[in-house]
């Protein structure tokens, strides 16, 4: 049963987690999901990515993330056993962005810094992959596993600017392309570069 638990939660990275609705697929009480994600996270092997409770006049969302350590491991829970299998994988999306906050995560922890990742989400649904604290300062970054740069990917950047004012710094876009860009509405980094963000 808790092997099913960890393919459920692999299936579930980088979404909004429900424990009740976890608790059900996989058949155990809620307050037993509760303490399985507790080992999980004590173990290093899940890290749970809180939302950021900064209103800006907006319902939010209060439930939190959670992402693999090992993006390895993640891909075996979902059964891929070969590196090309991703790019058609339907997870696509939510396997990149596990690594890239898993990197940002572990470069934190290498530096011996304590952890300043959140997401935020309203519940019209503008989303925020990422949000960076740093004292009164906040740095979005959107996560996105295509390898073109499109106007879209700036499109909720842009409107929690908006929202943050004179907190919101620095926005950011992380992408699968291999090339850093300087683009007026956010600096663009490669995932090859993901280390050195932190930094």
């Amino acid at each position: 049963m808790f092997r099913t638990f960890l393919k459920l939660c692999a299936g579930r990275v980088g979404q909004i987690m429900s424990m009740s609705s976890l608790g059900s697929d996989c058949g155990v009480s809620h307050n037993t999901v509760k303490e399985w994600l507790s080992v999980l996270e004590s173990s290093y092997l899940v890290y749970k990515l809180p939302p950021h409770f900064e209103n800006f006049s907006k319902r939010l969302v209060k439930s939190p993330k959670y992402y693999f350590y090992d993006t390895g491991l993640l891909c075996w829970l979902l059964g891929i056993r070969q590196a090309g299998h991703i790019s058609t994988h339907p997870l696509k999306g939510s396997i990149f962005e596990n690594f890239v906050v898993s990197e940002l995560c572990k470069s934190q922890i290498a530096q011996g810094r304590e952890a300043n990742l959140y997401f935020w989400r309203d519940r019209t649904g503008l989303e925020i992959d990422l949000i960076v604290e740093a004292g009164l300062s906040l740095t979005p970054i959107e996560i996105k596993a295509g390898r073109t740069i499109t106007h879209d990917y700036f499109k909720n950047l842009r409107r929690w600017m908006a929202l943050a004012g004179d907190r919101g710094r620095d926005p950011m876009v992380i992408y699968a392309g291999d090339e850093n860009q300087a683009r007026s509405p956010a600096a663009v980094f490669s995932w090859k570069s993901v280390s050195e963000i932190i930094a």
